[in-house]
């Protein structure tokens, strides 16, 4: 394999294609972590990324509110203890600027800049079945062929853009939460519609309602939100927590959710008295954040336990919202769980203001837009402003945005068809050396994706160097292997009430887009011991050539 080399010196346009070890999409948190392993390996290796600066997810979703529902010490990586050391977050449920000066930080500090070419967005990535290398082209003309492609597009960037009639008609202002623009945006005393309400509207509706003149919110379905309860970190909490970070990593890392803060509770729901229930979902609910689905170990597998803590939640609700109608409509009907819990800073006090409305599309559905507003039932409502928080093609989308082909010259978006298959969520058959990080069949985003992401670019790096050492030139999975997996990812996910209601997991939010449950729902331990275990087993499942 090639020494390392300073690509941006040694490479122009007009000297393509250029021969590299590797190619890495996407400079988010996996592909910056990825690039600092492959050169660690002495292997020459980029990251090619759409955008202007790092950061991947924390870049482009700079809407107001923007924060993580994962505890900022362990939404960090903690491959380097120095790093980990002398970076001090603020708050326990980091802002998005405050991440993304953190994606910056760590790209400085390790001096991956010059390896990233900024502002090119790969529109194909080809494998050549005679010269066993990958042909990796984009936007604006640069080609490398790489022994490696490494996709590190991440799991929610890829945004799901509405098509309303009519769209193109209004005069106002649109806004996508998940492209929200790099210039400040000022909606002080305008009329602002926010179609949506998932994770990232749940974050935006508190923050506008602020400072807009009104704000309509128009909801088809309801989702459960719990607290963050945020709070900015003391110094001598901050010590406390460095004096064992090791600890504290290695407790999250034998968490199912991958993050210590979890701590499962690990008894049924049932097989308490009511008083103990409620005394232990007040509990979480003060607490905060997603370590409420942790009360009890078998709410997402006995409806009965289930219905216990939805009631909770709707219980809530009905004591923070004044008007009991709007509390009925914000209360969801589906089980809790079933779609991503949400994290939130005063979602549901919010509808207790003046220039707040929420306005019910879940069957009275959206019309059109108009050159003045939105139209629900013939009645058009005038806004200045409108906002899409209508997420994301969540998993699959990203990849099958780019024209990716393998052996025999086979599309991924041919293979997947029918949704997407992979072994481990790390390679899919016929695509030599090609690997997904947190891809579709791996914990993901039914995790703390640091952990996920450091754990799948360390098992990458590591399987390169074992290939290095021992000769070989290509890895992708037996067919038989990939078909097992899928099946054990399938057959686990129904055992779960995650699976039975229409989400984003299942990519329930895209027109045309197969229903299939997507993440490994098994937890990170149980995922990490079989990961570990195939490797021992000289890398079972997999197809070696040299």
């Amino acid at each position: 394999m090639n020494n390392h080399t300073n690509l941006h010196t040694s490479i122009d346009n007009d000297a393509i294609p250029i021969k590299i070890d590797a190619v890495i999409t996407g400079a988010g948190f996996a592909g910056m972590y990825m690039l600092y392993k492959l050169r660690n390996l002495g292997l020459s290796a980029c990251i090619i990324e759409a955008g202007k600066n790092v950061g991947g997810t924390w870049y482009w979703n700079r809407y107001p509110g923007a924060r993580c529902d994962v505890w900022s010490m362990e939404y960090s990586y903690q491959f380097s203890e120095e790093l980990q050391q002398e970076w001090e977050w603020t708050e326990k449920y980091a802002t998005q600027p405050e991440i993304l000066r953190y994606a910056n930080h760590v790209a400085d500090r390790f001096d991956l800049r010059k390896d990233i070419y900024f502002g090119n967005r790969v529109h194909s990535a080809i494998f050549n079945d005679d010269s066993n290398n990958w042909s990796i082209k984009t936007d604006s003309g640069l080609e490398f062929l790489a022994t490696f492609c490494i996709m590190a597009t991440g799991c929610l960037s890829s945004v799901n853009q509405p098509h309303f009639q009519g769209i193109d008609n209004f005069k106002g202002e649109i806004y996508h939460t998940g492209n929200w623009p790099h210039h400040s945006v000022n909606l002080s005393d305008k009329r602002v519609g926010v179609i949506g309400t998932g994770s990232s509207a749940i974050q935006t509706i508190p923050e506008i309602a602020k400072s807009v003149k009104n704000l309509l919110v128009f909801q088809r379905t309801a989702n459960y939100t719990i607290p963050a309860h945020n709070e900015f970190f003391t110094p001598d909490f901050i010590k406390e927590i460095k004096s064992d970070y090791k600890g504290l990593r290695e407790r999250g890392k034998m968490s199912r959710g991958g993050t210590a803060i979890l701590e499962l509770n690990e008894v049924n729901a049932v097989d308490v008295t009511p008083e103990i229930r409620e005394k232990e979902f007040e509990k979480r609910w003060q607490a905060g954040g997603v370590s409420f689905m942790g009360a009890f170990q078998d709410l997402v597998v006995n409806p009965d336990s289930n219905k216990t803590a939805a009631d909770f939640v709707r219980k809530k609700i009905q004591q923070i919202v004044i008007d009991p109608d709007i509390a009925a409509l914000l209360s969801p009907k589906n089980i809790i769980g079933c779609k991503r819990l949400c994290v939130d800073t005063d979602y549901y006090e919010t509808f207790n203001r003046e220039n707040v409305k929420l306005i019910d599309v879940s069957s009275d559905q959206i019309e059109m837009i108009t050159h003045d507003g939105i139209k629900v039932s013939g009645n058009i409502y005038a806004l200045d402003v409108i906002i899409f928080a209508t997420g994301f093609d969540a998993m699959t989308g990203a990849l099958l945005s780019i024209d990716i082909k393998g052996k025999n010259n086979r599309s991924l978006s041919e293979k997947w068809i029918n949704g997407p298959r992979t072994y481990l969520g790390l390679q899919t058959e016929g695509f030599p050396n090609l690997f997904t990080i947190t891809g579709p069949g791996s914990p993901s985003v039914l995790s703390n994706m640091m952990v996920s992401i450091e754990q799948h670019v360390e098992w990458i790096s590591d399987c390169i160097s074992f290939m290095d050492r021992e000769g070989y030139t290509s890895i992708e999975p037996e067919m038989d292997s990939e078909d097992k997996w899928v099946n054990h990812v399938n057959d686990i996910a129904g055992k779960s009430l995650r699976s039975t209601c229409s989400s984003w997991y299942v990519g329930a939010n895209i027109d045309g887009k197969p229903q299939v449950f997507m993440p490994y729902i098994g937890g990170v331990p149980t995922y990490r011991e079989i990961c570990e275990k195939i490797v021992a087993n000289q890398y079972e499942g997999f197809i070696l050539t040299k």
